[in-house]
């Protein structure tokens, strides 16, 4: 596996983690974002893996967000193609995403973790898109926080840079749970096991159906998930299978195929 200098990247039996690893704000510079998009590639590359789990190294930010210089006029094409890059990679890794975060999670590193599929955070987690305040556009939150949030709350968010408590996040929708910080780990664990039992095709089918949803009109969705269901999902060996557990009253016993 390649070594990296600023995440750290694990894959242990089913489970990937990037964390990364530039404490103690653990600040996004174009070349941590290219290693992020080099884990992020390998994931999505091995059918071995179920569930990919990204954090902060330490205790005080899961990200901080993207360095200051690099969005001057000589860097900002570099550093939003690398930015973006990690992004289109996490929508097409086709495995469930977790971002576990802790302390801060400001600008890119809000984007970052409001773009994974599930957000457990730990009761001391703060959330904000602050690029108002130095004159920049937080380019994925444009996008992605009115579709998560919807677009008032997404546009009061992003034109104050106000700084969102994890209680708030969770009541208006950016996060799914909080815990006490000695907990956090455990949250996480926990819901690593529940995807560790399913299916490895079904979640990434299911992923793929919700997916390639989220820019259609409802008709053309479920067209869409129709298609998925009838010319993939069910040509699989594990649909057949869980169907024949349940109707058997046993465990299913998943082939990942």
């Amino acid at each position: 596996m390649e070594e990296f200098k600023n995440i750290i990247y694990e894959k242990n039996g089913e489970v990937a983690k990037i964390v990364i690893n530039r404490p103690p704000l653990n600040i996004l510079n174009v070349e941590t974002l290219r290693e992020i998009a080099k884990a992020l590639e390998d994931v999505g590359k091995d059918d071995g893996i179920k569930v990919l789990v990204i954090a902060g190294a330490g205790e005080k930010a899961f990200s901080a967000g993207v360095e200051i210089e690099a969005h001057f006029p000589d860097k900002i094409k570099e550093t939003l193609e690398s930015f973006h890059r990690v992004f289109h990679l996490l929508a097409e890794v086709n495995k469930p995403t977790i971002a576990a975060v802790r302390g801060f999670a400001f600008g890119g590193g809000c984007e970052l973790a409001s773009a994974c599929d599930i957000v457990l955070v730990s009761e001391d987690a703060q959330f904000g898109q602050q690029e108002v305040m130095v004159g920049a556009i937080p380019t994925v939150a444009t996008v992605l926080l009115p579709r998560i949030i919807g677009r008032k709350k997404a546009l009061e968010i992003i034109f104050t840079g106000d700084t969102i408590t994890a209680a708030e996040a969770k009541q208006i929708g950016l996060i799914n749970e909080v815990f006490p910080s000695t907990e956090l780990e455990e949250a996480v664990n926990k819901l690593v096991q529940t995807f560790k039992q399913k299916s490895s095709v079904i979640l990434k089918l299911i992923r793929m159906a919700v997916y390639q949803g989220l820019n259609k009109d409802f008709k053309e969705a479920l067209d869409g998930v129709t298609t998925i269901y009838l010319d993939r999902l069910i040509k699989t060996e594990d649909a057949v299978e869980g169907l024949k557990a349940f109707l058997e009253k046993r465990k299913p016993v998943w082939k990942g195929k």
